[in-house]
């Protein structure tokens, strides 16, 4: 658990051992021969991408890939989603490219931070330099903004009404609530880690050191631990709530598809390219 070499004012820590890491990419290369597909991106999503995962916190591995042509050519729809069931501590599912690009089309933040993690496994970088810039110029304040408060709304109904509270759902009530603040402050998109918002949009210096106690109690600390109420933080969230609430970004005009069109045409047929050359290859 160490603070970043900028000096900053919350801890942060994204801990991958080595050997799930192998693990990880060798389970991507099976389901890449399983399913007849590329692998174009694999991140870690979850407490470990947000920078403060507890010791028995599970890697959750998400991934978008590309089918090959025919796939995208039949009649019916193919399924587009590949799940994994959880083995020991991994979690991994992925999300076809076509079907990414429709959440895309959506802003689905969900999609927008996995492309922010900092965690990386694999990616091809040429193809995800192109997905990070559609995501960014085509990113819907207005859906973006609903969903975080929503997030923020539900978790605290459902999880911080009690005396006794687990450490981990005030995290999962504070970072909607900060990135519904960036996005009223017209940052645009969010950043995935939590160190980096919070700090981004905080400036009482009393409530961030609190934060931080929570954070390196929480990571200490295992998923399921709980506590009494935090008033001080808990006093912020039902104030922020409140303020959240009552406010929303301008409703933004729907972003041009084309490039979105453009963009999926160039990966399939690409990547068909390269598998045809790649069975044509003498053994």
């Amino acid at each position: 658990m160490t603070r970043e070499e900028n000096n900053e004012k919350l801890i942060s820590a994204h801990p991958v051992d080595d050997t799930v890491r192998a693990q990880i990419m060798d389970s991507l290369r099976a389901l890449e021969r399983q399913h007849d597909m590329t692998v174009l991106f694999a991140c870690e999503s979850g407490s470990r991408g947000w920078g403060f995962a507890s010791p028995d916190s599970d890697y959750d591995v998400r991934f978008i890939y590309v089918n090959r042509l025919p796939w995208y050519l039949t009649v019916e729809s193919g399924r587009d989603v590949i799940e994994q069931p959880i083995s020991g501590d991994l979690d991994i599912n992925g999300w076809d490219l076509r079907k990414a690009l429709q959440l895309l089309k959506s802003s689905n933040p969900t999609l927008l931070e996995w492309l922010r993690s900092p965690i990386v496994y694999r990616q091809d970088a040429v193809v995800v330099d192109r997905f990070k810039a559609l995501a960014e110029t085509g990113f819907s304040a207005l859906r973006g903004y609903h969903h975080y408060v929503s997030m923020a709304k539900k978790n605290f109904r459902e999880h911080l009404k009690g005396e006794t509270v687990r450490y981990k759902k005030y995290l999962y009530v504070l970072r909607p609530l900060l990135a519904a603040r960036w996005i009223r402050e017209g940052r645009g998109v969010p950043p995935m880690r939590f160190a980096a918002l919070a700090q981004a949009v905080l400036t009482d210096e009393a409530l961030l050191q609190e934060i931080n106690r929570l954070l390196e109690v929480k990571m200490r600390a295992g998923e399921a631990a709980t506590s009494p109420r935090w008033p001080a933080i808990h006093d912020f969230i039902e104030r922020e709530l409140a303020t959240a609430l009552a406010h929303a970004p301008a409703d933004d005009p729907r972003p041009d598809t084309a490039g979105l069109d453009a963009f999926l045409f160039d990966v399939v047929t690409n990547n068909n390219d390269k598998e045809h050359r790649k069975e044509e290859v003498p053994t």
